[in-house]
């Protein structure tokens, strides 16, 4: 936290998207219509998983309700201060602000990366396993696995984060980046460094690699089982049920694995926030179409919300007009 010189590091400078005052003009009307379509997509699963009896008694639905929850928390992680900064041109974020952001933001992707293990799983069991699906993923297991999602992505960046926070700035303290990312951050640490960035490469590394590779395995095991079923229709019917998931998984992770084969230089600065930009703000927007336009529980679901909303309204109507 301190300077070579003994002074302590009271803020850093994010210098976001280098575009001039119309770019921002335009970028900040895209990302506020991003932002807002985004949390309304999220916020409609969420209501509709708690609402419906039906739904909130799936172990797939609660996993859903809780991924879309995690969205809006994702997004909304990020992507306020960038509206922020891109509407008053401020930049400046104070010490402790930049790493809590750091910490959130790590922390639920870190989350993130639990959950779409956690429904790999779900899929997994209900198709390699149906007739003992019940039993093992029961309501009781079930919330006992998304409880394990959000502490486990919210403790494993402690350590990390904590480590790095505590190490010597050298300046100048800008940030390339609309948001505390470790990269930029570590750049301006003075040497040596020591071993808090190799602590943070393993932590990271371990859980995208550990996470991917359930979710690959557990997508092989579903692949051979509906490739060896006799009925036709049930295997397209798995694929169907498991399509949306994987399109899911291939936009976050393949994000992710962008972050790291990119150029060097300036031009890794660019595809660094490029990248930032697409899983922070854009895969929150597409995740809740992808899962919703092919599942016809979760249509009925919103049709049956709205016809109740109809018939409120006509009820209240009438009364006003007695």
């Amino acid at each position: 936290m301190e300077l070579v010189n003994g002074t302590t590091v009271q803020e850093f400078i994010l210098l976001g998207f280098r575009v001039g005052q119309q770019g921002r003009l335009l970028l900040l009307i895209f990302f506020i219509a991003v932002y807002t379509l985004t949390l309304a997509e999220n916020f409609i699963i969420t209501m509709l998983v708690v609402q419906d009896a039906h739904l909130a008694r799936l172990p797939m639905y609660i996993l859903l309700g809780n991924f879309s929850w995690l969205e809006m928390c994702y997004v909304s992680a990020t992507v306020p201060r960038m509206l922020f900064d891109l509407s008053f041109e401020w930049g400046a974020i104070s010490f402790h602000a930049c790493f809590l952001q750091f910490y959130v933001f790590f922390s639920l992707g870190n989350t993130e990366c639990f959950f779409l293990s956690a429904m790999a799983l779900d899929r997994y069991l209900a198709i390699c396993h149906p007739l003992r699906y019940p039993q093992i993923m029961s309501q009781d297991s079930c919330y006992a696995l998304v409880t394990a999602c959000w502490v486990l992505g919210f403790l494993w960046y402690i350590a990390p984060v904590f480590l790095i926070s505590r190490l010597s700035f050298c300046g100048p303290r800008t940030i390339d980046h609309f948001v505390c990312d470790p990269g930029p951050i570590l750049a301006l640490v003075c040497p040596p460094l020591g071993y808090a960035p190799f602590i943070y490469y393993v932590f990271v590394s371990s859980v995208v690699l550990a996470t991917f590779l359930f979710i690959l395995v557990s997508y092989i095991c579903i692949g051979v089982t509906l490739v060896k079923t006799s009925s036709q229709s049930r295997c397209m019917k798995g694929f169907s049920t498991v399509s949306s998931h994987l399109a899911v998984v291939t936009l976050f992770y393949g994000s992710v694995v962008a972050m790291y084969v990119g150029p060097n230089g300036e031009s890794h600065a660019v595809v660094t926030k490029v990248v930032t930009l697409f899983y922070s703000a854009v895969t929150p927007l597409l995740n809740p179409l992808i899962y919703c336009l092919r599942n016809d529980q979760v249509k009925e679901a919103l049709a049956k919300l709205l016809r109740r909303k109809r018939m409120m309204q006509g009820k209240r109507r009438k009364r006003e007009q007695c």
